[in-house]
């Protein structure tokens, strides 16, 4: 299945696809930022039993769902970021957390994704790839999109940073 790969071992966090993501009626509506989101709360959130991050929202933005990933309902979060203070391991990024309602169309009408056309790195592509892929650290976030694990992001399998 056709994927939309990102490679954080190539990925320099320079926001270039951020920038230029965008749809046409809505230019803050910033589609590869809801991907990173995504990316994010699957991949690094520790699924803390008590979740002080869903504890301290006063706006029930954030909820655990069966499979105990977080979750963030954006048209009730207003951004106010006591999730972000509130989470014991800095897995919820300020970055991560717009307030307006984020989207990734994979850019259905485009022949080549805004996002894998502005990157330097090359880090964002389509790629042929099943579920079953012997290819190591390859996380499978929806059906849609997959996104490989790099060390120089992460200090261990859970937390996101960058060395």
């Amino acid at each position: 299945m056709k994927r939309l790969f990102i490679d954080l071992e190539k990925c320099e966090q320079c926001k270039e696809c951020i920038v230029e993501c965008n749809y046409i009626y809505h230019p803050q509506n910033n589609g590869i930022t809801s991907i990173r989101e995504l990316a994010t709360f699957s991949l690094i959130c520790r699924k803390c039993e008590e979740a002080p991050c869903v504890n301290s929202c006063y706006h029930n933005a954030l909820k655990k769902d069966e499979n105990k990933i977080l979750k963030r309902a954006k048209f009730l979060c207003t951004s106010c970021k006591t999730c972000t203070i509130a989470c014991p391991f800095g897995v919820i990024l300020v970055d991560f957390l717009q307030y307006l309602d984020a989207k990734c169309d994979y850019c259905i009408k485009r022949e080549e994704k805004l996002c894998i056309q502005t990157c330097p790195y090359k880090a964002i592509e389509v790629k042929e790839i099943e579920e079953e892929s012997i290819e190591e650290n390859i996380y499978f976030v929806s059906t849609l999109l997959a996104v490989k694990h790099s060390k120089k992001w992460f200090t261990d399998d859970k937390i996101l940073y960058k060395k």
